[in-house]
């Protein structure tokens, strides 16, 4: 098992005096890549620069690295069976995963993620998962011509979506501009959102990441789930990757939520008018909210909400009495299709935490996501990235940085390298490079690219 699964693209010889597992080098690799810390510049839902308190894409993915090695010591107390305790990951692989799963994600989040989707149409189109894989298989720079050169089941759980754009996309949802506007060009965001995938570009890395199973594994786990009118969509997510994908929407649910309440984003009147008391009712009945229940006379639901939007300490608690709840809710199945284990078994909240996770995300989303104050950054950040897309793509030699020009070149005038370079930017870097290149102030020389 150890072999095949540790193994790299690139041959690679650690030093004898190197007490690090080859998960512990992953997860050194990717926390001291740019690509990590970059994410400090990135927006997680609200606009940087609106305060310094909440969440950033770094943040949150240290908060899902986080919570998922808690998923990981839960499956560790479980009576688990032989084989699904063999392939439980170390602490270190699930962590290297948590803290990449958002490294290919473009400035201005989700926004520029279609942005540059509409930029790449009739280029292989551009997926924020997709580019995780690309940055960590080609553009870090911690080998030849490997980027990161990670294990191959540490590259396994970052591939969230195992099927290429190419077999999801459907050709009648087409990315364009919308058709209803005369005097501006606005792109059109619901034809332009991709499928959840991997680039064609690293096709030949998921063939080598899938090497070790059996064909009816790969072609099951490969699957798609074809969809009317929309874009087809993978079917199956490894082990690790299941582990990782609940933690991020406990992380997502939970946190997100406490950054909005801080905020004043979300008022109490707002929580009880989205968020059903059925759909709490687990959470209520667990014993921490059954005590303070009685000890407050009150009902459960009473007690969540006044703690929740109340003093931050109490709000702090009950946040991390949340995530230690949904943490502890998991619950490992199996699907006997699957031969190999790291197909067979997968990781997922029963039915009431998961509509209870839900309810809470679904708040954040209809009270702040889709609020005109965020949906206007976003739509400006759209159309930001637009544009400095096409003005790099318009003179590439005379626009691009000096060694951004020079990956441009060698990938044969390849728009993937300049999508890539747009892709890499913080916000801020973005806006800097937008206000140089349309912004009527006169600029200088000496402003660092």
């Amino acid at each position: 098992m150890n072999s095949e699964w540790e193994a790299r693209r690139e041959p690679w010889t650690q030093s004898e005096d190197d007490a690090r597992t080859p998960y512990d080098v992953d997860y050194a690799r990717i926390i001291h890549s740019g690509s990590f810390r970059r994410l400090q510049g990135k927006t997680q839902i609200l606009n940087l620069g609106d305060s310094d308190f909440y969440r950033t894409r770094l943040t949150h993915s240290l908060e899902v690295a986080q919570v998922a090695n808690g998923i990981r010591m839960r499956l560790e107390k479980l009576c688990l069976a032989e084989d699904a305790k063999q392939y439980l990951p170390p602490a270190s692989l699930i962590q290297a995963i948590g803290f990449t799963h958002d490294l290919g994600h473009p400035p201005f989040g989700h926004g520029g993620e279609v942005a540059l989707n509409y930029c790449m149409r009739d280029h292989g189109g551009f997926e924020g998962n997709g580019q995780t894989l690309r940055i960590l298989a080609r553009l870090e720079d911690f080998s030849k011509a490997n980027g990161s050169n990670l294990t191959r089941r540490c590259l396994l759980g970052v591939l969230k979506y195992p099927v290429p754009y190419s077999r999801l996309v459907n050709p009648k949802v087409t990315p364009d501009l919308r058709k209803d506007t005369t005097a501006i060009r606005i792109i059109d965001r619901e034809a332009c959102k991709p499928p959840k995938c991997h680039l064609d570009t690293e096709a030949d890395v998921v063939d080598w990441v899938l090497e070790p199973f059996g064909q009816a594994d790969r072609d099951r786990f490969t699957s798609i789930e074809e969809r009317e009118g929309k874009h087809a969509k993978p079917r199956y997510k490894s082990f690790d990757c299941t582990i990782m994908d609940v933690a991020d929407d406990i992380a997502y649910g939970v946190h997100d939520l406490e950054d909005a309440i801080a905020l004043g984003l979300i008022t109490a009147r707002d929580f009880i008018s989205h968020v059903k008391p059925e759909n709490c009712a687990c959470f209520l009945e667990s014993p921490g909210m059954v005590r303070d229940a009685r000890k407050q006379e009150k009902p459960a639901f009473d007690v969540l909400v006044d703690g929740l939007f109340g003093p931050s300490g109490r709000r702090k608690q009950l946040i991390s009495r949340t995530v230690g709840y949904l943490i502890n809710s998991v619950v490992l199945r199996e699907d006997a299709d699957f031969e190999h284990p790291l197909l067979r078994f997968r990781v997922e909240l029963p039915d009431g935490p998961k509509a209870f996770l839900q309810d809470l995300r679904n708040v954040v989303n209809a009270l702040v996501i889709r609020s005109a104050n965020v949906q206007h950054l976003e739509f400006k950040g759209q159309q930001m990235v637009v544009a400095v897309f096409e003005a790099l793509a318009s003179e590439p030699e005379s626009f691009l940085p000096a060694d951004a020009y020079a990956d441009f070149a060698a990938a044969d005038s390849d728009p993937r390298a300049i999508c890539d370079y747009v892709a890499g930017m913080t916000d801020h870097f973005l806006l800097k490079t937008y206000d140089r290149l349309f912004s009527p102030r006169m600029g200088s020389v000496f402003d660092k690219l």
